[in-house]
């Protein structure tokens, strides 16, 4: 079943509210006047007194719900107009208004929010607990979604972002031996647009925009980061000497090739042996080789 969501609509035809303050003016006048000529009638005529004095009381309820009806709205601001429980419409439009004195006016800032999620200890995809948290950067979209489909906007982004951030960091591990797996360490773009597509997903339901999500701390957590600092240096020692294996073993083809090609010396299967081994000694040896020269046969 498809969820019904709320549909923001914005109001175009305002009322302005310069020419209302002038009606205010007007009944605030028309009221003092007739407080005036009441007491300026005699005795004789107090019907006609209180005549005049309701009337300037309906005068002056007219100025208060006047003045209750004026509505400022700044730029990148909106004012959800709610009667009598039922949504009216958005005032998306920045200036001086008069809406009906009965409405509740439901402000929303429609400007650009940065949210920084604190750092939360969660499990990576191979079970290492480590420490992250993000940075979200969002706005209100649809304003009609974010005041009446969650109970608390902002609230509920910061209760999403760290939802999702949990999520991610449990499908991707911390490090990636290979080069071919995505890890929240090593992928920081493809991490980065998949937080970002994911808050999209969940922040919708509540008129969010998403402009922007990136983790902004990412770290093993301290029980288990020196132990992961070690496998860290031994996964690079054994990728340095695989390297320089793989390059010694070239040189030692490429030096074998060409003592054939140009006839330098002739080798038998066993020199042959002897020389390759010889030529990796030196190549992959960590210190600076100690050639023995032989003096006899």
């Amino acid at each position: 079943m498809q969820e019904k969501r709320s549909r923001e609509v914005p109001l175009e035809r305002l009322r302005s509210g310069y020419l209302m303050l002038l009606v205010a003016v007007g009944f605030l006048a028309l009221g003092i006047l007739a407080i005036i000529g009441a007491a300026s009638l005699e005795r004789r005529e107090e019907t006609l007194a209180v005549v005049i004095v309701l009337s300037s009381l309906v005068w002056f309820g007219g100025l208060v719900l006047t003045l209750v009806g004026l509505t400022v709205v700044e730029p990148n601001q909106a004012r959800v107009l709610i009667l009598f429980g039922n949504y009216k419409g958005t005032i998306r439009r920045h200036g001086f208004f008069w809406v009906n004195p009965f409405t509740v006016r439901r402000k929303v800032s429609l400007r650009v929010r940065n949210f920084n999620s604190e750092t939360i200890k969660v499990n990576d995809l191979s079970g290492n607990p480590i420490e992250i948290g993000a940075v979200v950067v969002w706005k209100v979209e649809e304003t009609a979604q974010a005041v009446f489909d969650v109970e608390d906007f902002e609230d509920y982004v910061e209760v999403q972002t760290e939802s999702a951030i949990r999520h991610l960091a449990a499908r991707h591990p911390y490090d990636s031996g290979d080069g071919d797996e995505t890890s929240l360490r090593g992928s920081a773009d493809v991490v980065n647009e998949a937080l970002q597509q994911e808050l999209v997903d969940r922040l919708s339901h509540g008129g969010i925009e998403v402009i922007e999500a990136r983790l902004s701390h990412l770290a093993y957590a301290p029980e288990i980061a020196g132990a992961m600092l070690q496998r860290q240096q031994a996964d690079a020692i054994i990728q340095a000497r695989r390297r320089i294996v793989d390059g010694a073993v070239g040189m030692v083809e490429d030096a074998l090739t060409h003592l054939r090609e140009n006839k330098i010396v002739e080798l038998d299967e066993e020199r042959k042996a002897q020389m390759v081994g010889n030529l990796l000694v030196v190549l992959c040896s960590d210190r600076g080789a100690q050639p023995i020269i032989p003096t006899g046969a």
